[in-house]
């Protein structure tokens, strides 16, 4: 049986809500999580993506970097992967998924019923739900780092049983700690081959445990994140 490469594909950056700079992801999957491939996918741009390709280009140890998206279409984020220029948010899931595989892209079902924030009537909605079953996604992100999200990961594992698309795992890392923390193994360890295991189904999702210092942390970036978007919405 051929190596099996492993790949992160749901990591951000400063150049979103991250903490890490595009050279800090490079250099912490690089030294400390193993990883094979990485995709930067920060919220509605591929800057940060675009920059950590070229940092990891000039190391050869360093892991492939794909370039990839996280999409707030107006149902739910999706990721996308393989992408050669910005998505624009706000619209529909189906049209998001078209402009995504329109330049060859990968559109993958992020944490699907994940639900947040919710505020008035709509509120926020982070997950697409439902529609994973119903549109043409590439693959269904099943394992999801965030803490908290074990029963949303769970209810994602249902749903991809009964619709049989490509199992992606990606840490959602917003700190450092938290890279590779979910991730995706697959035969081979090139983005091709990782492209070849998610259009012909032969990944697999996985999920380590945080340490300790990981999980305080987290807590400390979702403390701030929540102080700057009170800043916002009272600003």
């Amino acid at each position: 049986m051929p190596e099996r490469g492993r790949a992160d594909l749901h990591v951000h950056t400063c150049f979103s809500d991250g903490w890490p700079t595009p050279q800090e992801v490079v250099d912490r999957a690089m030294i400390d999580a193993g990883l094979d491939v990485i995709a930067i996918t920060d919220h509605d741009t591929i800057e940060g993506a675009l920059r950590a390709a070229d940092y990891a280009a000039g190391r050869p140890d360093a892991p492939s970097v794909v370039v990839g998206e996280e999409v707030s279409s107006c149902q739910g984020h999706i990721l996308g992967l393989f992408l050669e220029r910005h998505v624009r948010p706000g619209m529909s899931a189906a049209a998001t998924i078209h402009a995504i595989h329109d330049q060859g892209g990968l559109a993958i079902a992020a944490h699907p019923f994940w639900r947040t924030e919710r505020r008035g009537r709509q509120g926020r909605v982070h997950g697409v739900g439902w529609c994973a079953a119903e549109l043409d996604f590439d693959a269904v992100e099943v394992e999801n780092a965030t803490p908290g999200l074990y029963l949303y990961n769970q209810m994602a594992h249902r749903l991809n049983q009964a619709i049989h698309r490509a199992e992606l795992g990606g840490s959602d890392a917003h700190i450092l700690d938290a890279i590779g923390r979910a991730y995706t193994s697959f035969p081979g360890r090139t983005p091709r081959a990782l492209r070849t295991a998610i259009e012909t189904g032969r990944t697999r999702a996985h999920r380590e445990r945080y340490r300790a210092i990981g999980l305080v942390r987290y807590a400390a970036w979702g403390i701030e994140h929540q102080r700057q978007r009170w800043l916002v919405t009272a600003g």
